[in-house]
C-alpha cells in the first residue's frame, strides 16, 4: 500500500528518463566510431527502465485513478503524455540501432515493430487529444506558453525518422513504399504543427521574459524537432532508392540536404540561446528537477541529425558536430541520471505518502528505570 501511495505523483514526464537513455545508445550507434557494446548496455538500460515505468503507471492508473485524470486535465502536465509515445519509439528505434548487438536482429525487428506501432498510435493520439483539451478545457494564455506544449507535436516526428529503418524488413512493393511515404507524412504533420506553435513560445520570451528557473532546461526541448526532422529527412532518403519510383528518390535525397542544412544552422542558434539562458538560471540558483532530462534527448536527436548530413554530403564538419554534441549529450545524461537517482533516494522526487489522520508521530521516552522507547 505505501508502494502505490508514493506513485501517486508519478506524472508521464518520467518517460523522459527513457527517452534521454534510450537516445544516448542510439545517437552512439550513429557515430562512426561508436561503441557497440556501450550503446547496446545504455538501450538495455532504457528498455529495463520503461518496462519498470509501464508497470509503475499502470499501477497509477489502478489505484489513483482520480489524480491520473487530473493529470490529462491540467495544462502543465498534459503535454507529457507525448514523452509516453515518444519513450516507446526511442527504445524500440534503438533496438535496431544498437540493443541487436546483443538480442539478435530478428529479435529487435519484433521488438521494434511492436515498441513503432503502439508509440506511432499513441504519438498520434496525443498529437490530436492534447491540443484539444488546450482549445476547450486548459484555455492557457500566451504567459502560460513554454516548449513543453511542443511535446505532443514531435511525437510523430519521432516516429517519421524511425521507421524508415523497418522498411527494408518489409514485403517489397506497396509495404515498403507505404511505411516510407508513411514516415514522410508524418514528417509534414509535425513539422507544421511545430511551425505554428514555436511563433508563441518566442512571444511568450520576449513579452513575459525568461520562464521560471526551474523549467529553463525545458528550453531545449525547440531542439527536438529540428534535430529530428533533419534526421528523418535523412533516413527517408537513404531508404527511398528502390522503394520510391524515379526521380523522387533522388529528389528525397536532394531534399535531405537542402532542408538538413538550415535547420541544423538554426538548431545551433537555438542550442547557443538555451544554454545562455542555463547559465543564468544556474547563477541564479536553479536546482535539479525532472526538467533537466529535458536536455538529453533533444541534443541526441541533433546528435542523428548531424551525422545524417555528414552522410549525404560527405563534409568532415558534419562529422565532428556529431561528435561534439554526443560529448554534450553524455554530460547532461550522466548530470540528469544522478540528479534523479539522489532525489529518489532522498525521497524529494517521489514524496511518501503523509501518516494518516489521527496517527501520532513516533517519540522517544526516557522511563524511570532508565530504558528508551
Amino acid at each position: 500500500m505505501v508502494t502505490t501511495a508514493r506513485l501517486r505523483h508519478l506524472g508521464p514526464n518520467w518517460y523522459a528518463a527513457v527517452m534521454g537513455t534510450a537516445i544516448v545508445g542510439s545517437a552512439g550507434a550513429a557515430l562512426p566510431s561508436h561503441v557497440r557494446h556501450l550503446c547496446a548496455a545504455l538501450w538495455a538500460l532504457s528498455l529495463l527502465l520503461l518496462l519498470a515505468l509501464l508497470a509503475a503507471r499502470a499501477l497509477h492508473w489502478a489505484h489513483h485513478r482520480d489524480q491520473a485524470r487530473q493529470h490529462l486535465l491540467d495544462p502543465a502536465t498534459a503535454p507529457f503524455h507525448g514523452c509516453t509515445a515518444m519513450a516507446l519509439l526511442a527504445v524500440g528505434g534503438g533496438a535496431l540501432s544498437a540493443g541487436r548487438y546483443w538480442i539478435g536482429t530478428r529479435a529487435a525487428v519484433a521488438l521494434d515493430t511492436v515498441l513503432f506501432s503502439a508509440g506511432t498510435a499513441l504519438g498520434l493520439a496525443a498529437a490530436v487529444a492534447v491540443p484539444y483539451l488546450m482549445v476547450t478545457r486548459h484555455r492557457p494564455t500566451l504567459a502560460d506558453a513554454t516548449p513543453v506544449w511542443l511535446l505532443p507535436l514531435v511525437a510523430p516526428m519521432v516516429s517519421a525518422a524511425l521507421g524508415p529503418a523497418l522498411v527494408p524488413h518489409l514485403p517489397p512493393g506497396q509495404s515498403r513504399g507505404t511505411l516510407l511515404l508513411g514516415c514522410l507524412a508524418l514528417f509534414g504533420l509535425s513539422l507544421l504543427a511545430t511551425l505554428l506553435m514555436l511563433p508563441l513560445l518566442l512571444a511568450r520570451l520576449v513579452l513575459h521574459g525568461p520562464l521560471p528557473l526551474a523549467l529553463t532546461p525545458a528550453l531545449f526541448l525547440v531542439l527536438g524537432p529540428l534535430g529530428q526532422s533533419t534526421t528523418a529527412t535523412g533516413a527517408i532518403a537513404d531508404l527511398a532508392p528502390g522503394v520510391v519510383p524515379a526521380p523522387y528518390d533522388r529528389g528525397l535525397a536532394v531534399f535531405a540536404v537542402l532542408y538538413g542544412v538550415p535547420v541544423m544552422g538554426f538548431a545551433l542558434l537555438w542550442l547557443a540561446f538555451a544554454a545562455a539562458q542555463l547559465v543564468r538560471a544556474r547563477r541564479r540558483g536553479m536546482r535539479f528537477s525532472p526538467t533537466w532530462w529535458g536536455l538529453t534527448f533533444p541534443v541526441g536527436t541533433c546528435v542523428t541529425g548531424a551525422a545524417s548530413l555528414a552522410r549525404h554530403t560527405g563534409l568532415a564538419v558534419y562529422a565532428g558536430l556529431a561528435a561534439g554534441l554526443y560529448a554534450l549529450l553524455l554530460l547532461a545524461w550522466a548530470a540528469a541520471a544522478t540528479g534523479t537517482v539522489r532525489g529518489l533516494l532522498s525521497g524529494v522526487l517521489l514524496p511518501a505518502p503523509p501518516p494518516a489522520r489521527g496517527a501520532l508521530p513516533a517519540a522517544r521516552v526516557r522511563t524511570r528505570s532508565g530504558a528508551v522507547r
